[in-house]
């Protein structure tokens, strides 16, 4: 029976924090909950990142939400606009909005020990009034690409006098036509959009790469009608084709290609890039370190347009930027009207004031630890009742709605005891977190991910926060079910909710030891003993 006296915040409307909050309506039968989101519309990044050209790099089927399938994508990539539509059309089938507070920023979430609640102070964006309220479960939704990065180590950053922004705040009114326009980033965004942009030849456009990045095919195909049709009515079509989806991202984790396979393909996506690049770019083009270690770039059309007379990629670097464009590091100074920052985010910090027991703090968590830790990428130590979505080391390339979903099944299954009121609040333990992180970074410290720097790794340790370095189906089998001994309970040692758990333990050591001692006894063993054996 759900305590209608308990409230759950979700911090960010996104892909996680939505589908946070439908896995509670739909599992939980739970409606007092609160989203706090900092823009104007449900969405995160794809409410954020209007950039032209921006599309998910991972097929939409496996980009849809495993409970509500959607048969009539356009294509095998959806674009920005078809994404967010899809999850504000969820958002109102799940009645969604009333929920959710917009245009509201998570300042603070306080633990009060005695309560047994966080205290949440928020800031309205525009009018900067703070509200204060509490909740007894917060879940951060926040993700991993919350915060833009701009370069400001790059010398005179903010002395340009022209226009420049992240492409992750893209002004919707700004006009590039007859604009000398300087791209500084060549990832998975600038991949993106340089090829949208230059397509006015009136726009001269250069892109700066400090590093190249490896680029495959990833070619975004359209969806006939009849696929379509078929996705929609023909039983488990959708969910065999995202099964295979699935399978094809994961098998490489599962089975490790051998130095060989490896090799064969680092020689085929050079030849790739090769042979789409004009050779003018040749020297520059290939990176040193190996296809893995920085997230590969789907080239859905940015080799293709670098033959275009307007487009010019620059390897000189930056020396200094100043009031009207960029001096680069050969001495060479080149006028700009706009410039774009492609730098990705920042994924170090927690972008917010966490405080838990005894004045632990997740940021403090983080750096005691060399960067961002968590137990299961989920919850940390020292932080009851509060959950992370895509937190440390939850990173795959393909993965991440299934990721978070397999996490949601199994935060409902810690915060169910807590709504019941069988339970005030779970923490989970020290040791047990330690254990899995060291398991963890063991791992990746044989994995391509030391082989280069990234945005994944911390400047100061180079520890390498971000991705999880086995099958997501490893992961699944791990959060498939809460280890208890891992977690301190509070408010459940005379509870249902500890019974419970007892009896089911004790179950499974009965039929453990009935299992071994089966062959050696027969139906005349007395009642009693079998029950002394379910009571150890």
């Amino acid at each position: 029976m759900i305590d209608l006296q308990r409230r759950v915040a979700i911090i960010g409307a996104g892909v996680g924090g939505l589908s946070q909050a439908i896995a509670l309506k739909t599992t939980l039968g739970f409606n007092n909950f609160t989203i706090y989101e900092k823009g104007s519309e449900v969405g995160g990044v794809w409410r954020a990142n209007t950039y032209p050209g921006c599309s998910s790099d991972v097929q939409i089927h496996w980009y849809s939400l495993s409970s509500d399938p959607y048969p009539h994508w356009n294509k095998s990539h959806g674009l920005q606009p078809e994404i967010q539509a899809y999850w504000i059309k969820l958002s109102k089938k799940y009645n969604l909005y009333p929920h959710i507070t917009f245009n509201t920023k998570v300042l603070s979430a306080e633990w009060d020990d005695a309560k047994q609640q966080y205290t949440i102070v928020a800031e309205d964006v525009f009018s900067g009034r703070r509200t204060s309220s509490v909740a007894h479960v917060v879940i951060s939704a926040v993700g991993i690409l919350e915060a833009p990065k701009i370069p400001y180590e790059i010398p005179g950053v903010r002395k340009f006098q022209g226009t420049s922004f992240h492409s992750a705040q893209w002004p919707g009114s700004i006009d590039l036509q007859n604009k000398r326009v300087a791209v500084i980033g060549n990832a998975s965004s600038g991949a993106q959009f340089v090829p949208s942009i230059s397509e006015d030849p009136s726009v001269e456009v250069v892109n700066f790469i400090r590093t190249p990045t490896w680029f495959n095919s990833r070619p975004h195909i359209p969806y006939s009608d009849t696929e379509k049709w078929i996705f929609a009515n023909i039983p488990l079509a959708m969910r065999l084709h995202r099964a295979w989806i699935m399978f094809w991202f994961d098998f490489p984790s599962i089975v490790r290609p051998s130095d060989k396979t490896l090799k064969k393909r680092r020689e085929a996506m050079t030849k790739y890039i090769l042979d789409n690049a004009p050779s003018r770019y040749h020297d520059h083009m290939i990176p040193e370190y190996p296809p893995g270690c920085k997230r590969t770039v789907a080239n859905s059309g940015f080799l293709n347009i670098l033959h275009r007379p307007n487009l010019t990629l620059n390897f000189d670097g930056i020396a200094d930027i100043v009031e009207n464009g960029i001096i680069t590091k050969t001495g060479e100074m080149l006028s700009f009207d706009v410039i774009v920052y492609a730098t990705g985010f920042i994924g170090e910090r927690y972008p917010m004031h966490v405080r838990g027991l005894n004045g632990a703090t997740i940021q403090g968590y983080y750096d005691a630890h060399g960067g961002p830790t968590a137990y299961l990428g989920t919850a940390v130590p020292g932080i009851p009742n509060f959950y992370l979505l895509a937190g440390p080391n939850t990173g795959t390339p393909t993965s991440t709605l299934f990721v978070e979903e397999v996490q949601i099944g199994y935060i409902l299954q810690l915060i169910e005891p807590i709504l019941s009121g069988s339970a005030s609040s779970f923490t989970v333990k020290a040791s047990p977190t330690d254990a899995y992180n060291a398991k963890v970074q063991e791992r990746l410290s044989r994995s391509v991910f030391m082989h280069c720097y990234s945005w994944a790794r911390t400047n100061g340790t180079g520890k390498v926060f971000n991705p999880f370095p086995w099958a997501v189906t490893l992961w699944w089998w791990w959060l498939r079910k809460p280890n208890w001994d891992h977690y301190v309970a509070v408010g459940a040692e005379k509870c249902v909710w500890a019974r419970r758990r007892k009896a089911a333990k004790n179950i499974l050591k009965c039929a453990a030891v009935l299992t071994l001692l089966w062959p050696y006894i027969s139906g005349s063993v007395h009642r009693t003993w079998w029950q002394a054996i379910c009571d150890w």
